[in-house]
């Protein structure tokens, strides 16, 4: 098999736990994606990678609704409402944005808090609570701190503990390592990693190709809003192997 020809439809009889198809986008007139199918299996971790101004985060905003959109998203086999963002995150699908998107005024416990604003099960509230602490113990030493006056990983940590809040069936996560330390990166990925390896579906851009696909069951490639490969992450073997599939 070809790195290019991984997996390139879901095994017959089973349903995804996400699939898109015809997914396209616009801004305006412009059209940020193209017609584009992809799907993420239960409990897999697929990568999202390409250039600057390939439609990676056009990609996150059409399945979540955020920006206008034609084709079909479904989880579990159930269609999404379209361009309902917030019907979309109490489904189980739920953004990481780029650039993090905290509330900086408020606190970190309040934060996390707002990633659950819809649970009305305080027990399911503290069990949810405790397991994000689990795994960013920074934000428990942090807990009555101002969102915005620690440093960036930090900030990452939490804008993930968020989403993590709402329970998510599917977790989007849209450039985590923008603008950090390699340090805090490579432990940002090894905590996604865990949460995969507990069986959390991920789809994850990230301009960091080789750490996201040290991670990756699958990775999709995309150039100018199209998807233009997907690829095996045990097959790519070097930089100048995946550097051949950016400029094929």
């Amino acid at each position: 098999m070809s790195a290019a020809s991984a997996m390139l439809s879901p095994a017959p009889g089973t349903i995804p736990v996400l699939e898109a198809r015809g997914l396209s986008a616009r801004y305006g007139h412009v059209e940020a994606l193209h017609p584009t199918d992809l799907f993420v299996a239960e409990g897999e971790l697929v990568a999202v990678l390409g250039p600057n101004g390939a439609g990676k985060s056009t990609l996150l905003r059409a399945i979540l609704g955020l920006v206008t959109n034609a084709g079909s998203v479904s989880l579990r086999g159930t269609p999404l409402p379209r361009l309902d963002p917030v019907a979309v995150a109490s489904r189980g699908v739920v953004l990481v944005p780029e650039g993090r998107g905290i509330f900086g005024p408020m606190s970190v416990a309040e934060n996390l808090e707002l990633g659950a604003y819809r649970l009305r099960d305080a027990g399911e509230f503290r069990h949810r609570r405790e397991k994000v602490l689990e795994l960013f113990p920074r934000l428990k030493e942090r807990l009555t701190q101002v969102a915005g006056s620690m440093s960036g990983g930090e900030q990452q940590m939490l804008a993930i503990g968020r989403a993590l809040m709402a329970g998510p069936q599917v977790l989007l996560l849209d450039e985590p390592s923008l603008g950090l330390a390699p340090r805090v990166t490579e432990e940002i990925l090894a905590t996604l990693g865990g949460l995969n390896g507990e069986g959390l579906s991920i789809i994850l851009v990230e301009q960091k190709a080789p750490l996201a696909l040290q991670l990756a069951n699958r990775a999709y490639l995309l150039s100018v809003g199209r998807i233009v490969a997907t690829l095996d992450p045990r097959e790519i073997t070097s930089y100048d192997e995946l550097a051949q599939h950016y400029f094929a």
